[in-house]
């Protein structure tokens, strides 16, 4: 009976090692769930680089935005458990993506494979430039007085630039505003800058740019004191919204399944190019800092917490399936 069980157990060890050691043999696909220009296209772009040439085969990064980042979710979970299908992913997939999209079939913890943190960073709570209010005390006081008339663009339903809306809107005592969501962080903060909407939670890389040209106004980081990334904006505490603090992080993830020996191997790459000076400057340029996790078993403990925590916010939310 042993021998019926030990033997292809073995075979199995024995091929997953044989896998880890030649692996990446081939270019790997990094799928992002949002569109090119926002914020984690650049996270994406900036690490898979490094990360692509420390392993001796690039990253190449797959945008495939829509419902939420779900569909990007959705392919990455279907793939093959080889390593040469990625995601960059976030707290969402853990139970808010299901709470709010039909087509979420997949489980965090159950479908995909954890492997390391690759950036965490405040989100910037931009205005635009001909906004009447100064600060985020004239902002609340403005939507307190006009319900349902001051609009808010995010990235999607669902995902971290609507969540964090909420979240302030809630903190803020139940504010009510309008949302309107787009297909990814650029053309979200875009509308912004138009005038077409009155503000948004972006993130960096999406609002930096447009505020230094002029075209929106940014009136605090999303965490309740001062980010050091940005030590001239005031935290919420200071902005008369003690009980908010938000932030967002981008981390590494493969379909269930993937061989430990891989998962092993796509966590030291992450975390030596993460450890790596011009990528950190590169993120920290884009709004981001570099936040790899401490081990494996680490960053799936923490990833499930942060899902979990990320679903009953969604849940409180009131927000409806698509």
């Amino acid at each position: 009976m042993f021998k019926r069980f030990a033997l292809p157990l073995l075979l199995a060890l024995s091929a997953g090692g044989a896998m880890a050691q030649s692996y990446p043999a081939r270019p790997v696909t990094l799928v992002v769930g949002f569109p090119p220009g926002g914020g984690a296209d650049a996270v994406a772009r900036i690490v898979a680089d490094k990360v692509g040439k420390i392993l001796g085969q690039p990253l190449l990064v797959d945008n495939r935005p829509g419902a939420g980042t779900t569909l990007a979710s959705e392919h990455v979970a279907r793939a093959a458990p080889d390593g040469y299908t990625l995601l960059l992913g976030s707290a969402n997939i853990y139970g808010s993506d299901q709470l709010l999209y039909k087509s979420a079939r997949y489980d965090g913890a159950r479908n995909f494979t954890g492997i390391t943190r690759w950036s965490s960073a405040p989100m910037l709570l931009a205005v635009r430039k001909d906004f009447p209010g100064q600060g985020v005390g004239d902002l609340v006081a403005l939507a307190r007085s006009q319900p349902d008339k001051l609009s808010y663009s995010s990235s999607g339903a669902g995902v971290i630039t609507h969540l964090a809306t909420l979240s302030f809107a809630g903190a803020s005592g139940g504010l009510r505003m309008l949302h309107v969501p787009f297909k990814g962080g650029a053309p979200s903060i875009q509308a912004v800058a138009a005038g077409d909407v009155d503000l948004t939670f972006g993130t960096p890389p999406s609002v930096l740019p447009l505020a230094q040209a002029g075209k929106l106004r940014m009136l605090a980081v999303s965490t309740a004191e001062r980010s050091p990334l940005f030590p001239d904006l005031p935290g919420m505490k200071e902005s008369g919204v003690p009980g908010f603090d938000y932030t967002f992080w981008f981390g590494l993830f493969a379909p269930a399944g993937l061989p430990e020996e891989v998962a092993r191997k796509l966590f030291d790459a992450s975390t030596k190019a993460l450890e790596d000076p011009d990528v950190k400057a590169r993120l920290a340029k884009q709004g981001n800092l570099a936040a790899p996790s401490a081990s494996l078993e680490e960053f799936r403990a923490w990833a499930l917490k942060e899902g979990q925590e990320s679903k009953a916010l969604t849940q409180r939310s009131g927000a409806g399936l698509q």
